[in-house]
């Protein structure tokens, strides 16, 4: 186990930047078991184990050993721990690098397998990437067009060495339907306090509730059929799982959403994190940067875009998983980036043709 002297910090281990996800698991207090997971690789005596403290999908830790520094991953997650999605995950990887694509695949254990199970829980040992995350407002407009063509080459990639039968996946998902959201956001209304000492949380909540519900009458008409042409697809591709060293991607990390699902709905996904401002607005030059490059790189075409663009609007206004944690669950963790995400929907559909142009044109 990770023991007070492991714990202590990585003294001769140089700051690095943190890797952090958008989803987050419990915090259940779990210390790994370095003597046995490292007489598993050859990878040296530990010498220093630091918890990643920002939010994670899966638990990580800073590694220090006497042969170097790792990222050691504890798949905790319920959804993505199954030993044998993790195989699927490591190859592909390892195959991607293959191609040039930025990514740090795991480590062989001595056995050759890559995926150690101890005590019930799976791990993986990554080499550990230099580097921080960039948002989108960090990039140039030439970066944001490395950016699009990075993802257009993981699609690309995938596409190539991901197995054929496997990309059949399941049927795209229906969109949602207006009428469950209006029952959804009638829930919330009365799960937000309307006393006097209610916080500017709940306000804010509270308005854009109501909002939500006069925009979903306007539009209820404008429901999306099902998703389009499915593939390969990273799964969670957002600032905090690009890691830059300088102005050149470093790696991609976080593959546990690996799956088949619509290429270019991910692709749109991922322009509405990276190039979300504070107040909710897109930066819409540096996506039409983006798009172009992805484009290019991934063969999708502007009708394709087009059409992910209507879907991933629609989720957004349909969407309330924010209000929900807090609400539902008592979790407040992704409480700071409801106001953006809400603010968003809204702009999106005020101006849904100007972003559709920046995707597409």
């Amino acid at each position: 186990m990770c023991d007070k002297t492991q714990l202590r910090g990585l003294r001769g281990c140089p700051t690095i930047c943190r890797v952090s996800r958008l989803r987050v698991p419990p915090p259940v207090p779990h210390a790994p078991p370095l003597g046995a997971l490292l007489r598993r690789y050859a990878a040296g005596s530990p010498l220093a184990c630091e918890p990643v403290d920002e939010g994670l999908l899966n638990r990580g830790y800073r590694l220090c050993t006497t042969r170097g520094r790792f990222f050691l991953k504890h798949h905790s997650d319920p959804e993505t721990a199954d030993p044998a999605a993790i195989v699927r995950q490591h190859r592909a990887t390892r195959r991607l690098a293959g191609l040039g694509v930025p990514v740090a695949p795991p480590l062989p254990g001595r056995d050759g397998r890559t995926v150690a199970v101890v005590g019930g829980h799976a791990y993986a040992l990554h080499p550990w990437i230099d580097g921080r995350h960039r948002h989108g407002a960090q990039l140039t407009p030439g970066q944001c067009g490395r950016l699009g063509a990075l993802l257009g080459a993981v699609h690309a990639g995938l596409e190539r060495v991901m197995p054929a039968h496997g990309r059949v996946g399941p049927a795209p998902a229906e969109s949602a339907d207006p009428a469950d959201t209006f029952a959804l956001i009638d829930d919330l209304l009365t799960r937000v306090p309307r006393h006097r000492s209610a916080c500017s949380f709940d306000a804010l909540a509270r308005h854009r509730l109501l909002e939500r519900r006069a925009l979903l009458e306007r539009h209820a008409d404008r429901r999306p059929p099902r998703g389009g042409a499915v593939g390969w697809v990273h799964g969670d591709f957002h600032p905090f799982n690009v890691l830059y060293r300088g102005d050149a991607p470093a790696a991609i990390v976080d593959w546990d959403r690996l799956g088949v699902r619509p290429r270019a709905e991910e692709a749109v996904r991922a322009a509405a994190i990276f190039f979300v401002g504070p107040a909710g607005t897109l930066d819409l030059p540096r996506v039409r940067s983006y798009a172009r490059a992805y484009r290019r790189a991934s063969g999708a075409t502007p009708a394709q875009l087009a059409a992910a663009v209507h879907r991933v609007w629609w989720e957004r206004l349909n969407d309330f998983w924010m209000l929900r944690w807090h609400y539902e669950r008592g979790d407040t963790r992704a409480d700071s980036q409801f106001p953006a995400g809400a603010a968003l929907a809204v702009w999106w559909t005020r101006e849904y043709d100007a972003v559709c142009g920046a995707l597409t044109g």
